[in-house]
């Protein structure tokens, strides 16, 4: 029987050739191509909580629709009644935070990975208490009172951020906006303890967040290479890589990346985590960077490359494979002989295989043998959704060479 909510929310429906059973299996996405787009639909505001209905009528969930994103619709509970308010964000909040406090013994995570828990398009990371929110969808947008409100209750943080910027936000047609909505902005970066470390996170003005969590599996494991080493940390932004290895024993590290105010933070994070002295930064293109390096002659016993998505897109995925490996041949000629390589991509439109295949040929091309000996992913705190391959964006791949 429907209730009196569910019966006051507009219908979308799939077309008779959409995949519904897609949809039923877990899929937690339905494009523009694959709805009923009549008038009613077209008109629904950016954010509209809608019920979802297959081409014969039968209510499928509680959806948020956006018309002006290819992504129309995101599934938020299989539920065709549910009330998306401020207890239903508190469960799913709730829900990861419990997982999240199992996995880590200070509150510094990410909290919610958007689909994968349950909040779609919808990204949280915590710094102590501290969080701040991405609202990615339309639909986040409209609710970010009630949201808020439940991020407070359920983990007793005292300031709520929101980092309207970036591209999924141009995507779905949103505008770029940052503002502090529940207590008071920070008067200075946020120390972060993580892998033996002091990173600082700018909160308000930083890349994304303030602060990458999901590469800490990675930066440990490349700390356990470092140990009397030589380091190299290319695309450092705060110092990542750099202050995880000189922390699990690198004798010294040299963090390369193109923003002045990352490199500044990385240098506050090695002052406070005590290897002021061992740390040094150099600003530049990274290409550029890295073969003035090797002309000058440098080696070093542990070089890391993490650069941005080189491929966010399909349409960008060739040229995004180029220059995964021309950075593999610009760097591999800097690790000494029987030294590391790490190289990483963020880009999901690139895959393992792909990505591997790209930088080996990188390496190859460089006149170097590689050993692959391990392949990293995101921490346990970025949770894939396995219907959503989008959600298993991060590779790390590391070799000796």
């Amino acid at each position: 029987m429907m209730s009196a909510l569910s019966h006051d929310r507009p219908i979308v429906r799939m077309t008779p050739k959409a995949e519904a059973r897609a949809i039923r299996h877990g899929f937690p996405w339905v494009y523009a191509n694959e709805l009923v787009l009549d008038r009613r639909t077209k008109a629904l505001a950016p954010g509209s909580i809608a019920i979802l209905e297959d081409a014969e009528r039968r209510q499928m969930g509680t959806v948020a629709v956006n018309p002006n994103s290819k992504i129309t619709v995101r599934m938020l509970d299989r539920d065709p009644a549910a009330a998306i308010d401020q207890g239903w964000f508190a469960q799913r909040i709730g829900r990861a935070l419990d997982m999240r406090t199992r996995l880590f013994a200070q509150p510094f995570y990410r909290l919610i990975h958007a689909e994968a828990d349950g909040l779609p398009g919808v990204v949280i990371d915590r710094f102590g208490d501290l969080a701040v929110v991405q609202p990615n969808a339309a639909w986040a947008d409209v609710l970010i009172g009630p949201l808020a409100d439940a991020l407070v209750e359920v983990t007793g943080v005292r300031t709520v951020i929101l980092n309207g910027s970036g591209r999924a936000r141009t995507l779905e047609g949103l505008p770029e906006v940052t503002e502090v909505i529940r207590g008071a902005a920070p008067a200075a970066p946020v120390p972060v303890p993580m892998n033996g470390a002091t990173y600082m996170a700018d909160v308000v003005g930083g890349q994304k967040t303030g602060l990458f969590y999901d590469q800490r599996p990675n930066h440990a494991f490349a700390a356990g290479l470092a140990k009397g080493g030589r380091v190299l940390d290319v695309f450092s932004h705060v110092g990542g890589f750099g202050l995880a290895m000189l922390a699990g024993g690198a004798a010294s590290a040299l963090a390369v990346d193109g923003s002045a105010a990352a490199l500044e933070l990385a240098r506050a994070g090695a002052e406070a985590s005590g290897f002021g002295a061992q740390f040094d930064t150099r600003q530049g293109d990274a290409f550029d960077a890295l073969a003035d390096l090797a002309q000058a002659g440098e080696v070093f016993d542990v070089v890391i490359c993490d650069p941005p998505a080189f491929a966010p897109n399909r349409q960008a995925l060739e040229a995004g494979l180029r220059a995964y490996e021309r950075i593999a041949r610009l760097a591999a000629p800097l690790v000494a002989q029987g030294g590391y390589l790490g190289l990483c991509s963020c880009s999901h439109a690139a895959d393992l295989g792909q990505f591997r295949a790209a930088s080996s040929r990188g390496i190859g091309r460089a006149g170097r043998a590689p050993q692959l000996i391990h392949t990293g992913f995101a921490g346990p705190d970025h949770p894939q959704m396995p219907q959503l391959a989008e959600s298993g964006y991060l590779k790390s791949l590391f070799f000796r060479l």
